[in-house]
């Protein structure tokens, strides 16, 4: 008995083995305080994370010839994180990911309003959201736990939130769990902003990768991005991915929704129930082989196609990220749910914890 657990302590220390956490500094912010980055490494994938935003900096992992490569948009600097206030690269936005429309909602009979940083709404929790924050962090088996206490009142939203995001690596796969109390009925809406091109560093768009939703239906927009209200099916539009389509394949459709967007800027409505991991989304990159797996417990999936990148922002092989070189599928509930009485619910209270949960799963496939 006593050799058996002694293999079995062994084996277990080999398996947390496998995955490699080290700390370093990233720079200093214009507050004077010093952000920090982490790498999560194993066989399969190398993950780079900083304070700055919980931020995912980078991700590699290998194509179907066994190479290496970076498959999600970012920078090699904090600096140039600090000066891009708009693509929100890798980070976790709050306290409101999404839209709520005109920067107004009320909450138990009172109103609040919130910064509008994409005019006439709020966007992404407002001027100084989440993203803009360094974020205390710890090592935690197999990766790095980040915690941000948002005061009452921080950016208009009541109550003072804690939240937590745990960024882990086991195998082929990354997940982050998202937790958060408060002290008074609140909103709270998290996700990470990952644009991915599984086609690697320098590639130029991702209009060529094949996509499935698995979500019959979506939320139509109007003309500033916000829900129209009613949840429609995807049947017979530019917006049903059940099947894999190529993202580019009709993105230029001449169709309301697609030139509301500039492009895919919309929520799925997720087949199956919140609550339990179930699978979002499919990316396959037919070059490459890569394949990425979206996994979540949130009712919905914003999916992204990079419509406002615009050749301005440095990349990391020396260009630009032009547009459309990068997707995102935003994991979370649906957009301006405060004002919309029909949508699963982001309201928090206090004695509850707010919970969630999504996966990153990367394989290969050579056909």
């Amino acid at each position: 008995m006593k050799r058996l657990s002694a293999i079995l302590l062994c084996m277990t220390s080999v398996a947390l083995a496998q995955t490699s956490v080290t700390k370093a500094n990233f720079g200093k912010l214009p507050s004077g305080e010093e952000a920090q980055i982490f790498t999560v490494k194993n066989d399969a994938i190398t993950l780079r994370l900083t304070t700055f935003g919980a931020r995912v900096v980078s991700l590699e992992t290998r194509d179907k010839n066994g190479k290496m490569g970076g498959v999600v948009l970012g920078y090699d600097s904090v600096d140039n994180y600090v000066k891009d206030t708009k693509t929100y690269f890798g980070s976790v936005p709050g306290r409101y990911a999404n839209r709520i429309a005109k920067g107004t909602f009320t909450l138990e009979g009172k109103t609040y309003h919130v910064p509008i940083n994409n005019p006439p709404n709020s966007l992404h929790g407002g001027t100084e959201g989440f993203e803009r924050h360094n974020w205390r962090a710890k090592e935690i088996p197999n990766g790095v736990e980040f915690t941000l206490v948002s005061g009452d009142g921080d950016q208009g939203y009541p109550g003072a939130l804690t939240a937590h995001v745990r960024y882990t690596l086991e195998n082929n796969t990354v997940s982050i769990q998202y937790s958060a109390t408060t002290n008074a009925p609140t909103v709270v809406n998290l996700t990470n902003h990952a644009y991915f091109n599984l086609g690697g560093d320098g590639s130029p768009s991702i209009l060529n990768e094949h996509l499935t939703i698995f979500a019959d239906r979506y939320t139509p927009i109007d003309a500033t991005s916000i829900p129209l209200g009613p949840i429609e099916p995807v049947a017979g539009t530019p917006f049903d991915f059940r099947t894999p389509h190529g993202i580019g394949s009709r993105i230029e459709e001449k169709n309301v929704q697609l030139q509301n967007g500039a492009g895919y800027d919309h929520n799925f409505v997720l087949n199956q129930s919140a609550g339990a991991l179930h699978e979002a989304a499919r990316v396959h990159d037919m070059d490459t082989g890569r394949v990425l797996v979206v996994k979540t417990t949130e009712p919905g999936v914003q999916f992204y196609t990079g419509n406002f990148l615009d050749g301005t922002l440095p990349s990391r092989t020396g260009g630009t990220y032009a547009r459309r070189s990068g997707l995102c599928l935003e994991t979370q509930h649906y957009p301006d749910s405060p004002n919309e009485p029909s949508y699963p619910s982001t309201e928090l209270k206090p004695g509850d914890t707010y919970r969630s949960e999504t996966t990153w799963t990367f394989s290969v496939e050579n056909k």
